[in-house]
């Protein structure tokens, strides 16, 4: 099979005239560490969508751990559980251990993608101090079920918004909605800073938290060495901060532009709902455009024959992540065995995404919708 240039990929970083300002200054200080940059990032991100604090982090991984590192000023030990979906980017397990506790899994729903809010409460044990919803290719979770088990349980809520960067459900703006949330700038993403993360809150007290948690556990502004909590390293550079600084100034443009290129693929390839499961925007959200996902109806399709196809006509595609506990070899010391979470195995087996980025164009997604129909008719 003849494999053709790339043509449509995941997303791109175009460095423009306000990064290169912002880069300059940087460089001229002699000084890249967290600086001046990274403080006006952090302001126009809170400003841009409303929270009360904004935490920038080196990426959407370390993020997600100091918001989850920070659970233990309220009250968790290490080995504690956080419920997270079984299927979603590896990063979000990989943090929950990495902050010292342990990944408890739940099965996904198929027509979200994201964790399946009625089979959260039967995971629950006296060892769950906190729920790590993943608003997996910008699709908000049934939020109202999640906080009323968190109000039940009195567990935490700390919400993955990696991939959802301006989502909202029933009008609340992902990362509101529960104590915290996180999100990360990779290249796919809508804000790009090749790579970077930030942590939301609008609690004075888990900010503060997360501002010690990732410089070593200091108290916030402190110089000394005086570290009152576990911490790591996690801050976001000035180069870094510079360019996403851009990102934020074009937000708006960016997001309308990409959901425009959403909404046409779907249209584009609504005749090929009988052979896939496409993402369907409900009225009481909005999706975050992140990327196209698709999940096969009939296994007989073959979604690696598919995922082959695709990349030999230049369509970059990655698989739906797939169950994380049973496919996955990483996680088998936690011991759970194949057919634990057939949802999710489902879609690890028959899904794949690709990029429906800005950069895309109207002849972009028909070449899309014609290699799609090609393989499928």
């Amino acid at each position: 099979m003849v494999v053709m240039a790339l043509r449509i990929n995941f997303g791109d970083l175009r460095i423009g005239e306000i990064a290169k300002e912002r880069l300059k200054r940087a460089i001229a200080k002699h000084w890249v560490s967290e600086g001046d940059n990274v403080k006006e990032f952090e302001q126009k991100f809170a400003k841009q969508f409303g929270y009360k604090h904004a935490i920038a982090t080196s990426s959407g991984t370390t993020a997600c751990i100091a918001a989850l590192a920070s659970l233990y000023d309220f009250g968790a030990e290490r080995g504690d559980e956080v419920i997270v979906p079984a299927a979603t980017f590896v990063a979000t397990a990989n943090a929950v251990l990495a902050a010292g506790f342990t990944p408890k899994f739940v099965d996904i729903e198929l027509e979200t993608l994201n964790i399946n809010p009625n089979k959260i409460e039967e995971a629950i044990t006296d060892k769950t101090k906190a729920i790590m919803p993943v608003h997996l290719i910008g699709k908000p979770c049934e939020m109202d079920i999640i906080l009323r088990i968190a109000k039940k349980y009195d567990l935490k809520v700390i919400e993955d918004a990696c991939e959802a960067h301006g989502a909202t459900y029933k009008n609340k703006i992902v990362g509101t909605i529960g104590d915290m949330g996180a999100f990360s700038f990779y290249c796919a993403h809508l804000i790009v800073c090749g790579e970077g993360g930030m942590v939301v809150t609008n609690d004075d007290k888990i900010a503060n938290v997360v501002r010690s948690v990732k410089t070593h556990g200091r108290p916030t502004g402190s110089i000394y060495f005086d570290f009152h909590r576990f911490g790591l390293n996690l801050r976001m550079n000035d180069l870094t901060a510079a360019i996403g600084i851009e990102g934020i100034e074009h937000f708006d443009e960016i997001f309308n532009k990409r959901k425009d290129n959403l909404y046409k693929l779907l249209s584009l390839t609504k005749d090929l709902s009988k052979y896939c499961y496409f993402i369907k925007e409900e009225k009481h959200e909005k999706v975050c455009p992140h990327a196209f996902p698709l999940v096969l109806k009939d296994k007989k399709n073959d979604c690696a024959k598919l995922y082959k196809y695709l990349d030999s006509k230049g369509i970059q595609c990655k698989t739906l992540f797939g169950s994380l506990p049973t496919q996955h070899k990483a996680f088998e010391f936690l011991g759970y065995k194949y057919g634990d979470f057939p949802i999710a195995e489902y879609v690890g087996k028959n899904g794949l995404h690709f990029g429906i980025h800005q950069y895309l164009n109207d002849d972009d997604l028909i070449y899309i919708k014609n290699t799609l129909e090609g393989y499928f008719k």
